[in-house]
């Protein structure tokens, strides 16, 4: 529940004093209040600064305390110690919220870490809410309320619109603003979070979900932080009926280090992130245009009933770049039918049956387009239309954009790409609520974030009460945090994962013996909670075929224990069956430190890592999200009968991935893969595993 008195403080407050108030107007702790003034703010502002008496007409404070009228907000343009005096007069005058401007906390090191932990212990005992540090500020353009430094501000009219953004970068607010004032594209708050010390993205978005004023909530991430917050924000705005868009970095290396630099906080897995967001009905873009061009689409709050797409341009070159851009295994451009024959012929435009209607030049007329268009709309086969529009939309937007608005709240959307630099036809189109694109390119990403939008999954909790108990006893009887090999397959098999029968060893002579327990070929390994990656120590025996290459292989195998300098009476063999099969994959789970438990599924085997085959959800998943998972993984294609290659029955590993996934509910394990599965015709079996607890 949002504190409704925090809300009003924060984002709009009745009452600001700027702390390092300037009258230097090419000084940063001026704009705050030329900002507030020339954007029509309507409450009280007190400059605060020890040197004046007066700034821009305005009464000046030699500190807070000499204030005696109530302050809500309180905006920190100091440095060092400064900050600190200024939170302890804020708490003693009983001041609700403190945006902090300057830097040089948690981003800058440990010194500025111990600075910042020092300031929030004392905003947390007296009550105070902080914004920042390193935050560039509010923007609350629905109200009149901009309380920030960023320069782009500077502009003389801020358009209102339904967009509230909330960024870990302050200049990619002055970004957006730019982008939205030349496309007609207008916001309602822009917030800049800085390091997170106090008020996190998942808080502030909450405040966004209850603003009347704000209809689509977008996120500009370089790293996760609270989680939680983020996905309960997420999913109060889903019951709310607005949309949740995130561009976020760290996909590449690069990105990933510039996000830690920068931020002070650790990158997750990017395959984690797109997993914690599909889980939460968050939608994400990976195009900074995309971002504010992709919202109209979901402005009708419509889950696509399938991805089925009606393609018509201008064009023919425009069209196809779109088509081009749009390639998704996933998404299909329908074939119009006789539908839209008939419409071109009656029009006199030649047509010969393709997907993409090119009405070609001739065809730009008004009437031309609006049928063209009706017809897709009233097609049931068709779940969005695409229209591209050319040199008209810029010399005769009368002709070329006018017949698009009338279907602005069409249940159906539309998508328009506009393939000239036509700024006037963008911002028409975006005045009216019509999804509008200046590159072929976010007109494709932004219709396939739209068609592959998933509502958030229903939290599944039912659990096998005995199922766990017997996980549990197993592990009071592991001593140390990695489980061997053979403990985690007993942990496997208690969750119902079909493992390979095992067997401990200690000596030559117990191996020798089991030749008439276990038929050849072998496998034979090195037991120990010491060594996770056996493969990559030697201590893997594939294949043995009689009794006198067991005894070779044995003595190979304890030479590698003796070279990892592991004591006698820890030394240990595991002996299996040597199974083959189809395919080797790898089934994996663990406890990712930005979003919590995941679970894994690709191609499997020593090379897994290099293949880089794999889907990632966020545990646990039910049977249909399992089976979605192996459609992700493009090596698993073998398994429908691939050349030949016998039909694997998906159904039995879809179960074993929801098992796996069920560990979330053990909060004992951290981490468990098992790699290889073997995957057969009939079924599956687990070869080899590990798990390690918390």
């Amino acid at each position: 529940m949002i504190d409704i008195h925090l809300t009003q403080a924060f984002l709009k407050p009745k009452s600001i004093a700027i702390i390092g108030a300037s009258a230097d107007p090419k000084k940063t702790g001026s704009r705050i209040q030329r900002f507030l003034v020339a954007h029509g703010y309507k409450g009280k502002i007190f400059p605060v600064n020890p040197n004046r008496d007066n700034i821009f007409g305005l009464k000046c404070y030699s500190n807070l305390k000499k204030i005696e009228e109530k302050v809500d907000h309180i905006f920190i343009a100091v440095d060092g110690d400064k900050i600190i005096a200024s939170i302890n007069d804020a708490i003693s005058i009983g001041v609700k919220c403190a945006t902090i401007l300057s830097g040089g906390f948690s981003e800058a090191g440990f010194e500025g870490a111990n600075l910042e932990n020092k300031i929030l212990d004392i905003a947390q005992k007296g009550n105070l809410r902080i914004l920042g540090p390193n935050s560039i500020g509010i923007i609350n353009i629905s109200d009149s309320v901009i309380l920030s430094a960023n320069a782009m501000l500077e502009l003389p009219k801020l358009k209102k619109g339904g967009l509230g953004v909330i960024s870990q970068s302050g200049s990619l607010i002055g970004a957006l603003l730019a982008h939205g004032s030349s496309r007609g594209i207008g916001f309602s708050k822009l917030i800049s979070v800085g390091n997170e010390a106090d008020l996190s993205v998942g808080e502030i978005g909450k405040m966004l979900v209850d603003d009347v004023n704000t209809d689509t909530i977008i996120l500009f991430l370089e790293t996760l932080r609270n989680s939680n917050e983020i996905a309960e924000m997420a999913r109060l705005a889903y019951s709310s009926g607005k949309a949740v868009i995130t561009y976020k970095l760290g996909k590449s290396d690069l990105g990933k280090e510039l996000a830690k630099s920068h931020t002070g906080a650790i990158a997750g897995s990017d395959e984690a992130f797109n997993a914690f967001i599909k889980f939460n009905g968050i939608t994400r873009v990976h195009m900074f245009e995309t971002l504010i061009e992709v919202p109209n689409l979901f402005k009708n709050k419509v889950i696509a009933k399938g991805k089925r797409v009606g393609i018509a341009t201008t064009t023919g070159g425009g069209g196809a770049m779109v088509v081009e851009s749009l390639s998704d295994p996933n998404i299909e451009v329908i074939d119009p039918g006789p539908s839209i024959s008939k419409v071109m012929k009656k029009h006199n435009i030649p047509y010969d049956n393709n997907k993409l209607v090119d009405l070609t030049i001739a065809g730009a007329k008004p009437e031309i387009v609006n049928d063209v268009i009706q017809e897709f709309m009233n097609n049931d086969n068709c779940d969005l239309v695409i229209m591209v529009v050319g040199s008209s939309a810029k010399f005769r937007p009368d002709q070329a954009i006018d017949p698009l608005l009338k279907w602005a709240n069409n249940s159906k959307p539309l998508a328009v790409y506009v393939a000239p630099n036509a700024l006037e036809a963008l911002e028409l189109l975006n005045k009216n609520g019509i999804a509008s694109f200046r590159t072929p390119e976010s007109c494709a990403e932004g219709v396939k974030a739209y068609l592959n939008y998933k509502a958030p999954t229903i939290i599944d909790d039912n659990i096998d009460d005995l199922k766990f108990q017997n996980i549990k006893n197993i592990l009071k009887r592991v001593k140390v945090k990695n489980l061997t090999e053979f403990e985690a397959l007993k942990v496997f098999d208690v969750m119902d994962i079909n493992t390979v029968k095992s067997h401990v060893v200690s000596s030559l002579t117990k191996a020798i013996a089991l030749r008439k327990e276990i038929e050849f070929p072998l496998v034979m390994k090195i037991l120990s909670s010491e060594i996770q990656h056996k493969t990559d120590t030697g201590g893997v025996e594939l294949n043995i075929i009689s009794e006198e290459d067991l005894k070779i292989r044995y003595r190979k195998l304890f030479k590698v224990f003796e070279k990892l300098k592991i004591e006698d009476d820890k030394k240990q063999f595991i002996i299996q069956k040597m199974e083959t099969g189809i395919a080797e994959i790898i089934l994996g789970y663990r406890v990712d430190e930005l979003v919590g438990p995941i679970v894994v599924v690709g191609s499997g085997g020593i090379l897994s890592e290099v293949y880089d085959d794999k889907s990632v959800r966020i545990a646990p998943v039910d049977f249909k999200e399992a089976k979605d998972m192996i459609s992700e993984v493009k090596s698993f294609m073998i398994f429908n009968g691939y050349r030949g290659l016998p039909k694997v029955n998906i159904d039995v590993l879809a179960r074993a991935i929801v098992n796996i996934s069920q560990l979330a509910f053990v909060n004992e394990i951290r981490e468990a893969e098992i790699n290889p599965v073997i995957i057969k015709k009939e079924g599956i079996v687990a070869v080899d595993g590990l798990m390690n607890l918390s």
